[in-house]
């Protein structure tokens, strides 16, 4: 007999239909997606620079949530807060906190110390200042150049915030606004500086080096959280060699062409173009992202033969 034409056999007892039924639900169960994985947690420990207990935070995503759970822990406004250190309590801006933390970096939080206000007589058309902010509103000297005016007068120091320049009070201002309103100061005439000077220990115990960023590790050393102005904070694989060496090629440009150093706005530009096939594109990119800064022809071409170095290496 054909199979086609084989009689199917019936199942009508309540036991079949109870198995199949079983069998049904084991499948719907089976196809369920599984739970996801619980969020990574991710917790920093911290001190005021000058001195102070050990605390702990978690849960931001930007440099001004950063600050506003720093001061929740020892008490103080986040206003009082000038910027952050990684791993050293000294005034160093080579460790300076940027837009990346690593997984086991210890922070260091430098508040507000002495005000002063000094007088600078603007002999020649460069300071040499190198300014940077802190991405919270308060703009600081982050170097200084040797035997320029600046560097003559002593009571100026690397970390000064700036809080006013000729009375204007210039808080909230980004560092490129105050590195262009010095630079637009008159030559041989005197202004004025309102500086305030992170608070500094009388008597600074030695620290040891970089504290866990919790109780157990978490971190490899190879991983750094990046936060963000907007949207959640983002845990990244450190930056290769050659993307380091581009950035910093990306700053040296910056400080030539626009008297400014940036690595976050560095490495913004870089991120921008990496993934770009040509200077076009690149120039878009900078366009929709930066455009705030109507960055010249000549230097877009010189970045972008920064970062077609990078690619090939």
């Amino acid at each position: 007999m054909p199979l086609g034409l084989r009689r199917k056999k019936k199942f009508n007892t309540k036991e079949t239909s109870r198995l199949v039924e079983g069998e049904h639900t084991d499948a719907a169960v089976r196809s369920l997606p599984s739970p996801p994985a619980p969020a990574r947690r991710l917790v920093f420990h911290t001190q005021l620079a000058h001195g102070s207990a050990t605390g702990r935070v978690e849960n931001f995503s930007s440099i001004q949530e950063l600050y506003a759970k720093i001061a929740g822990v020892f008490e103080i406004p986040p206003s009082e807060i000038l910027y952050c250190t990684l791993n050293t309590p000294k005034v160093d801006m080579g460790k300076l906190l940027g837009a990346q933390i690593g997984l086991e970096d210890f922070i260091f939080a430098h508040i507000k110390g002495i005000k002063k206000e000094v007088n600078v007589y603007k002999s020649e058309d460069s300071l040499g200042l190198t300014i940077t902010d802190n991405g919270a509103g308060y703009a600081f000297i982050k170097r200084i150049k040797d035997d320029s005016i600046i560097d003559s007068v002593k009571t100026i120091c690397v970390g000064d915030h700036i809080e006013a320049i000729n009375g204007e009070n210039i808080v909230g201002w980004r560092h490129f606004d105050v590195a262009k309103k010095l630079k637009e100061l008159k030559k041989e005439e005197l202004f004025t500086l309102t500086l305030i000077e992170p608070k500094k220990a009388f008597d600074m115990e030695p620290r040891s080096k970089a504290g866990k960023s919790s109780t157990g590790k978490i971190g490899t050393g190879r991983e750094t959280l990046r936060l963000r102005s907007k949207g959640p904070a983002t845990v990244e694989e450190v930056p290769s060699e050659a993307k380091e060496k581009a950035i910093g090629k990306v700053d040296d440009l910056l400080e030539l062409y626009m008297g400014i150093r940036d690595t976050d706005l560095a490495t913004t530009m870089f991120e921008a173009g990496k993934d770009k096939g040509n200077p076009d594109e690149f120039a878009v990119a900078l366009d929709e992202t930066l455009g705030d800064f109507a960055f010249p022809d000549e230097f877009v071409f010189d970045v972008w033969r920064v970062i077609g170095d990078a690619k090939q290496e």
